[in-house]
């Protein structure tokens, strides 16, 4: 069901849905961006389309719709748990291509590694996505060399051309909308403002102390900026909050990690398995194009570059791809 609407038409078609569902898109706030003049983009509830802010990209991914920073997952007493209760409406995300398949990456570490996680699945399961049109590169995206600027699993497709929006209705539950009937298909980026050269293949045991990594053990703050923005970046802790009131009492939450920081790689005793930040670096960029391709056949960065945007000390994980193709081509 392809249809074409004025705003009015869609945002009544927005208010029939958020009966059912919560609705979340890309979404402007003034003056909270890293310096006191800019904003700041991330994903909320919005009630129409004015609320959407489709022009910038957003500085965070749409995971936080479905993949909660801090999560509780149970409450706790000395004898029984409870597990925490959700919302009863499903979610309904307008997100870009590049973040759909990063929902793809995530999807498959919590539920094609193993054993399905619970609490992940119980929310999974209650999301719907729209994908909408990029017409064209936003600054620092390298989404054509990831082969993430496409993506057809979706609920709706949604292009935005002046006045006039045009969605692709498939699941059968968004089909609320009224318009006109027309042909059109999703806008993707053809090209980006620049190219990653991916490379297919890596030896790792040759990049593992290769002297590239040393750069960053002095230009890397440990931050971890650059995976709390990416689409694609599952890691957590987790942690036990006792109460004041009663120390038998509490609730164990799920909490985002990130691989950059101090501390996350400490075992007992002290030791910690990356203590340079040139070894943590290497370990993202590897498990980006070599580690999760190994296992499961596709790339797990999507090219977004958020994580360019992001960082404090202008390190561009793009360019780290790059010289780990450049080492690859290098005569031994």
């Amino acid at each position: 069901m392809k249809l074409k609407l004025n705003v009015e038409q869609f945002d009544k078609g927005l208010a029939e849905l958020s009966k059912t569902y919560k609705i979340y898109a890309p979404k402007s706030f003034e003056k909270r961006g890293t310096y006191s003049d800019t904003d700041v983009i991330k994903y909320d509830i919005v009630e129409k389309f004015e609320d959407m802010e489709l022009e910038r990209k957003s500085n965070f991914s749409a995971k936080e719709t479905f993949l909660p920073i801090n999560q509780v997952l149970f409450y706790f007493t000395e004898d029984e748990y409870r597990e925490t209760s959700i919302d009863e409406k499903n979610i309904l995300v307008f997100l870009r291509a590049c973040d759909l398949n990063g929902v793809k990456r995530v999807d498959q570490i919590y539920l094609g590694n193993g054993e399905e996680d619970y609490f992940y699945k119980r929310l999974r399961d209650k999301v719907k996505f729209v994908v909408i049109g990029c017409p064209k590169s936003f600054r620092n995206c390298f989404c054509v060399s990831m082969d993430s600027n496409k993506a057809d699993n979706y609920d709706a497709g949604m292009n935005v051309r002046g006045n006039e929006i045009y969605l692709d209705l498939v699941d059968d539950s968004l089909k609320i909308f009224e318009g006109e009937e027309t042909e059109f298909e999703v806008d993707y980026v053809r090209e980006n403002n620049f190219m990653v050269d991916v490379p297919k293949e890596v030896d790792f045991e040759k990049m593992a102390n290769h002297d590239m990594w040393r750069e960053y053990d002095t230009r890397c703050i440990g931050c971890g900026r650059c995976n709390f923005v990416c689409p694609t970046c599952t890691c957590f802790s987790m942690q036990d909050i006792f109460y004041k009131e009663n120390i038998k009492v509490g609730e164990r939450r799920r909490v985002h990690a990130s691989c950059q920081v101090d501390g996350y790689t400490n075992i007992a005793g002290g030791h910690s398995f990356r203590e340079r930040h040139g070894q943590r670096m290497r370990f993202k960029t590897m498990h980006k194009i070599h580690d999760f391709k190994e296992r499961f056949g596709y790339n797990m960065c999507v090219g977004c570059g958020r994580c360019d945007d992001a960082c404090p000390q202008y390190i561009s994980f793009s360019k780290a791809i790059d010289k780990v193709s450049q080492v690859m081509r290098e005569e031994d």
